[in-house]
């Protein structure tokens, strides 16, 4: 089906900062992700974040996928290939792409998240499929591309203007989203040009095919160095 056409932005705080010339073609996506990539000169530690520590909780939108062996499968087969690197791989529960965050436990009672899920129920879109797509980067972790970004795009934006209805903002506009899927978090800094050389032996793997019909509000922490959620609502799409 068509999905809404929805305008993206360029921008320094996102990654990779300016969008895709195409957001429907997968090879269209998958190089310009790796093009991105390819340009970082230095890593940085993605756990260095002002305001997480161990007892942070918030809630968060995102797509998981507990029933697909696949993207597992995958994730560990590259997490091997970059071991030596000492990166911090995600479990094969951990896959997860973050939609928007809603807000902190501490600030949003659990009262609120019958209105949160129930405000989204209505706006949600249809399921749709997406193509992970190895492998490229951020200035803090080794991740999948994922595509198209059209769908997943709509679902933002839907879960963004439920949001809006009960007086939420996300942190990051629509415009300014980029989807992917981590594999491996980055540690501390180093310069990339290693990570980026073995990040391209692996882009001849196959994609593998995520069937995304949730979406779920979670509750997320961190655990070590890692991140791990319960499941507050779990939502069918369209």
């Amino acid at each position: 089906m068509p999905w809404p056409h929805i305008q993206l932005s360029t921008d320094p705080a996102a990654f990779p900062a300016r969008p895709p010339a195409d957001l429907s073609d997968p090879a269209v996506i998958a190089a310009h992700d790796q093009a991105a990539f390819d340009a970082v000169e230095t890593m940085v530690d993605h756990w260095d974040r002002p305001g997480w520590t161990a007892q942070t909780r918030a809630y968060y939108w995102m797509l998981t996928f507990p029933d697909s062996p696949a993207p597992a499968d995958l994730a560990l087969r590259c997490q091997r290939q970059l071991a030596p690197f000492g990166l911090d791989p995600v479990p094969g529960d951990g896959l997860h792409v973050t939609l928007t965050r809603v807000g902190s436990v501490a600030a949003l009672p659990q009262s609120r998240l019958d209105d949160v899920a129930g405000a989204a129920a209505p706006l949600l879109p249809a399921a749709f499929r997406l193509r992970a797509v190895p492998l490229a980067g951020s200035r803090g972790a080794v991740r999948l591309t994922v595509a198209p970004w059209g769908p997943v795009l709509a679902l933002h934006a839907a879960l963004s203007e439920s949001m809006a209805r009960l007086g939420l903002t996300p942190r990051k506009p629509t415009a300014l989203f980029r989807p992917h899927v981590s594999l491996a978090y980055n540690n501390r800094p180093r310069s990339a040009a290693p990570v980026i050389e073995a990040v391209t032996a692996l882009r001849s793997l196959s994609p593998v095919e995520l069937h995304v019909q949730n979406v779920r509000l979670v509750e997320l922490r961190r655990e070590g160095r890692a991140y791990r959620w319960d499941v507050v609502k779990s939502l069918p799409l369209g």
